[in-house]
């Protein structure tokens, strides 16, 4: 009895799935991006001499290369950096700030507008932990700046909404509030509470 033969496989339109394959995962994979830290540089100035800050308006925070915090030169846990750079700008040790809520200490910061925080690092600091301290001084001031946003937001057409809601407002689209108006307050608060944050790698 004869063998029949087996039939072929046609593999001519492999090539062409194999290429619709490869175009359909280039499309529809998504490659993660590092964010990263958004700060905005300070425009150059022709200012030859540096601005005189007294040192009792600059908090002092540094990291060394064993990612040990140190605050004003005493040990701190990072849990507790936020409240306490939050004392600091909320001082009001001159008295000059109608919406602080401070101490009033005489030896800390004058008011939101003189108070710096310089934040050092040594090279050997661990990425997450530089990052962690960052977030942390951050929210420091949108904390201030929330509670200001909710003080002055009902007075000016945005009751109930804060700082942060602000600005997310600003950029979206959807948002169907007076925009000017908005960004008018949202300037008023940075202006009022501004970030100032100096960061030096040793």
């Amino acid at each position: 009895m004869a063998k029949r033969a087996a039939p072929e496989v046609n593999a001519g339109s492999m090539a062409d799935i194999a290429f619709l394959l490869l175009i359909f995962f280039l499309v529809t994979t998504t490659i993660e991006k590092d964010s990263g830290i958004p700060r905005k540089l300070p425009p150059i100035e022709d200012v030859t001499e540096p601005p005189i800050i007294k040192q009792k308006n600059i908090f002092t925070v540094l990291v060394n290369k064993n990612n040990d915090l140190l605050v004003e030169d005493e040990p701190m846990e990072v849990k507790d950096l936020r409240a306490a750079a939050v004392d600091f700008l909320d001082n009001n040790g001159d008295r000059s700030c109608s919406f602080c809520k401070g101490k009033k200490d005489e030896k800390s910061s004058d008011n939101p507008d003189k108070a710096v925080i310089s934040l050092k690092n040594a090279r050997e600091t661990n990425y997450e932990t530089y990052i962690t301290i960052q977030n942390e001084l951050v929210a420091a001031y949108n904390q201030l700046r929330n509670r200001r946003a909710l003080e002055i937001g009902a007075s000016k057409g945005f009751p109930n909404m804060n700082f942060v809601q602000m600005q997310a407002n600003k950029k979206d689209v959807r948002f169907n509030g007076n925009k000017e108006k908005l960004k008018a307050v949202i300037e008023q608060i940075k202006k009022e509470i501004p970030q100032k944050l100096s960061e030096i790698v040793e």
